[in-house]
Order: C-alpha cells, then sequence, then structure tokens
C-alpha cells in the first residue's frame, strides 16, 4: 500500500468518529486529527507514520510483538503514546481499533459513549452479506 492509500483510509477511520475533524498542529502541514481540539492522531510529515495514544501497556505489547509495525514515538512516547508505520503492510481493522481506543481516551465521555452505542448499534444489525 502506498502513502496516498494509507493516508485516505486513515482519514477515513479517523473522521467516521463523533465530532473527529482533521487539523495539523503546530506549524505542520500534515494531518492529526482531533476530537473538541484534543488529538487523537498524528501523522508524520513524510506520511510514512502515525501516532496515537494507547492505553497503558499497551505500546510495550505492540512494539514487543511487531517492532517492524510498531514503535516508541519521540517526544510522546514517554507519555504512552505508540508510533505506527504506514509503509508496511498493516492489519487495518487492528488499527481501526486501535485509533478508536486512542478517540476514547480523548474525546469526552458523552462521544466515547456516543461511538460505544452506534458499535453497539451496527453489531445488533450486520450487514446483508
Amino acid at each position: 500500500m502506498d502513502e496516498l492509500d494509507a493516508a485516505a483510509r486513515l482519514r477515513e477511520i479517523c473522521l467516521s468518529l463523533p465530532e473527529a475533524v482533521e487539523k495539523p498542529f503546530g506549524g505542520h502541514t500534515a494531518p492529526a486529527y482531533r476530537v473538541r481540539d484534543k488529538m487523537f492522531v498524528m501523522t508524520t510529515e513524510d506520511g510514512l507514520s502515525m501516532v496515537f495514544k494507547g492505553a497503558p501497556g499497551v505500546q510495550e505489547a505492540l512494539v514487543a510483538q511487531a517492532p517492524e509495525r510498531f514503535f516508541v514515538p519521540a517526544y510522546v512516547g514517554r507519555k504512552g503514546w505508540v508510533g505506527a508505520r504506514l509503509d508496511v503492510e498493516q492489519d487495518w481493522d487492528e488499527i481501526a481499533e486501535l485509533v478508536e481506543d486512542s478517540y476514547r481516551m480523548i474525546a469526552p465521555k458523552r462521544l466515547a459513549a456516543l461511538l460505544a452505542r452506534r458499535q453497539g448499534e451496527a453489531a445488533d444489525h450486520p450487514a446483508a452479506t
């Protein structure tokens, strides 16, 4: 998958979340995704990786399990954020789950609950095949 496909896929995942918006941070031009002006996903200027907030222990587990896909990012890594390479083969279902978890940790409780309800409704009514 090239960087444009990965960026488009990531954008689709992030912007499907309640009240999520795309807005670069600082003087950067790379996409960052926010809810209520708080970032839950950042991408690098070169488009080769993304960074997301991880629950306690997630960073260590992902990096140990798949160091070719995940890494400890500079600056925010010590705060539990996780880096994911977008220039390697990724499991996009897993990436979507990790992005949603990051969103839940950052979003106000009401929006996080809205996401949980929306996902529960989707599980109750699976798409027809």
